[in-house]
């Protein structure tokens, strides 16, 4: 599912933001995963809208997932959810870490 234009512009002024060492206002940690990993959650619409990234993985951003927020109450991720951000996470650093011993 794509997300509407307007909530893609605002994803990426955050994103943009984190590049320049800025932290968005909507960020917050995203515990359970790992070291660095962070949320943007934004409401657009009256619907809400999670982008999930790791940065300090060497000089990229990695997005690991964005997507929707079904429930309507709660504020729990789903474990499906969770579980494709912490595999994502895992990729992320397995390709930093090859990245890493390519440049030596």
């Amino acid at each position: 599912m794509a997300f509407p234009e307007e909530v893609r512009k605002l994803i990426g002024d955050e994103l943009q933001l984190i590049q320049f060492g800025g932290i968005p206002k909507d960020a917050k940690i995203f515990k359970g995963v790992g070291s660095g990993v962070i949320e943007i959650a934004l409401k657009y619409d009256k619907e809400a809208y999670r982008c999930i990234q790791a940065v300090q993985l060497g000089e990229r951003i990695y997005i690991l997932h964005a997507f929707q927020k079904k429930a309507k109450k709660g504020i729990s991720t789903p474990k499906q959810d969770v579980d494709l951000i912490k595999q994502r996470y895992k990729e992320a650093k397995e390709l930093e870490s090859h990245e890493k011993t390519r440049e030596h």
